[in-house]
């Protein structure tokens, strides 16, 4: 059976994002950027697999996307439609529908849990949830796997890692790495029940 992974940016102080969706306070370069390409070269957009010599590269984790609405509009607000075109794509949405055929946008009547349940059941690789904070809170009881590309720096206000009501969920450490970029790089897994 196939793993939902949250694989996500992340600041000391708990946030995936700015208050308006800003992401670009998050470095990718160095030793960091160069662990991210190796084992997940999946997770960088269709366009920027060329500049970065990914043309070609094999799906090495993940062949399925899931994200939220908020997470899906920065590619769309620069014209792309498919972000991950390497990928199979779903983008939960209660406002969009039909943008690109190599999209599949579940509406707001779909219950997350169960469509990424249906998902996992399904042939393939790991399924990648990239964001946003909501769906993460949404999908808190089917996500297998957290990894935290945790940045050293506080930012204040923004989105956080899951945006949902209490609800306590215990992971355990399952790896850590610390890059000189200052970086780390977290890897929890689903505790399960003794």
């Amino acid at each position: 059976m196939r793993n939902l992974i949250y694989l996500v940016a992340v600041t000391l102080d708990g946030f995936i994002a700015g208050p308006g969706g800003q992401v670009d306070f998050f470095g990718f370069e160095g030793d960091s950027a160069v662990a991210v390409l190796a084992d997940w070269p999946e997770t960088m957009p269709t366009h920027v697999r060329g500049p970065l010599g990914l043309e070609g590269a094999t799906n090495r984790r993940f062949d399925t996307v899931v994200m939220g609405r908020g997470t899906y509009e920065p590619a769309l607000a620069v014209g792309i439609t498919s972000p991950y075109r390497h990928m199979e794509q779903f983008v939960f949405s209660r406002t969009l529908a039909d943008l690109d055929p190599a999209v599949t946008f579940v509406g707001g009547d779909t219950d997350p849990a169960a469509f990424v349940r249906d998902l996992k059941q399904r042939d393939g690789l790991d399924i990648w949830l990239c964001g946003g904070g909501d769906l993460a809170a949404q999908l808190v009881g089917e996500i297998d796997e957290v990894i935290l590309k945790v940045n050293p720096m506080v930012i204040g206000s923004g989105v956080p890692l899951f945006a949902g009501p209490l609800r306590p969920t215990p992971f355990r450490p399952a790896g850590s790495r610390t890059f000189d970029t200052g970086v780390s790089i977290m890897t929890y897994q689903r505790a399960v029940a003794a």
